[in-house]
């Protein structure tokens, strides 16, 4: 027994949206929270999309999405998040500002509620020592799309409690997600592999090992790869590879992890990626075509 029944959401972006519009699916009741009303309207849009798609493709029928969609609140009250028993905060990767909600949370919160962390590369064991209650902390990394990635890694830190981690890993099942334990390290077991490879992909670009093109196609052909590491770059946001490997590359100082010069160029030139509409392929004509 979790003893979860209601779910808090901080942060109502690409993945608190997606975390809120799974578990509100699986009959938690789910309270979303963000910084004011024009981030909450765009996750609200998101997850009402979301969920018309499945309708739409059979995978859901209305009356599960309508009850699903009257279970998530909406709010910019911290406040609000008071009455939830687990706490999953999926803010920018930005560790001031994670940490900065932890403390304020902590004395709102009931001693039993867990708290969780989506981040893809910061350290839980950083994040557990700001929360005020590091035995009580854990890793819930998601990946993006949530409603549709089986996925989710536990992780535990060293202060982590076997209760809570075993409380942590039946929630994630709960949800319908194939959940894998991990410890605590940068990167964790995914972005720890996957990361270094989108960077090789970018080195052996900036070498002239080959086109932007053939290599995707190459890893696609080669290795059954369902996209290649430049269109996955693109998903993904170039800044945000960017961030995630400076932090893997200040936790772990190896090579590998460090950003390739192009990669920086082409954030400080506002090529992102899909959201940006150019990155690694140019998304203003269809299909997308190679920008560089």
């Amino acid at each position: 027994m979790t003893g979860i029944r209601r779910v808090g959401v901080l942060g109502a972006g690409l993945m608190g949206s997606g975390i809120a519009q799974v578990a509100a699916s699986c009959g938690y009741d789910t309270v979303i929270r963000d910084v004011n009303d024009g981030a909450l309207s765009r996750g609200r849009n998101a997850v009402e999309k979301s969920l018309a798609r499945f309708v739409e493709k059979g995978q859901l029928d209305a009356v599960s999405r309508d009850a699903a969609l009257r279970r998530m609140t909406w709010t910019t009250d911290l406040g609000a998040i008071a009455t939830t028993d687990i706490v999953i905060e999926a803010v920018t990767e930005d560790l001031a500002l994670k940490t900065s909600l932890y403390r304020e949370l902590h004395p709102r919160m009931a001693a039993e509620v867990l708290f969780a962390s989506n981040t893809s590369s910061l350290s839980i064991a950083t994040l557990a020592a700001a929360s005020g209650r590091p035995d009580r902390f854990v890793g819930l990394h998601f990946f993006n799309p949530v409603p549709l990635m089986p996925l989710v890694e536990v992780v535990r830190s060293v202060t982590t409690t076997e209760s809570a981690f075993a409380r942590a890993l039946t929630f994630a099942r709960s949800l319908g997600k194939d959940a894998v334990a991990a410890r605590d390290g940068s990167g964790f077991i995914v972005n720890r592999l996957l990361v270094p490879y989108l960077l090789d992909a970018v080195r052996a670009l900036e070498s002239g090992v080959s086109t932007v093109a053939d290599i995707d196609k190459a890893m696609m052909l080669g290795c059954g790869h369902p996209m290649g590491p430049f269109t996955l770059l693109d998903f993904v946001g170039l800044d945000t590879t960017v961030k995630i490997g400076e932090i893997m590359f200040d936790e772990y100082r190896e090579p590998r992890f460090a950003p390739p010069a192009l990669l920086r160029r082409m954030v400080s030139a506002g090529w992102l990626g899909r959201k940006s509409g150019r990155g690694f392929y140019d998304y203003s004509v269809s299909p997308p075509v190679v920008a560089l």
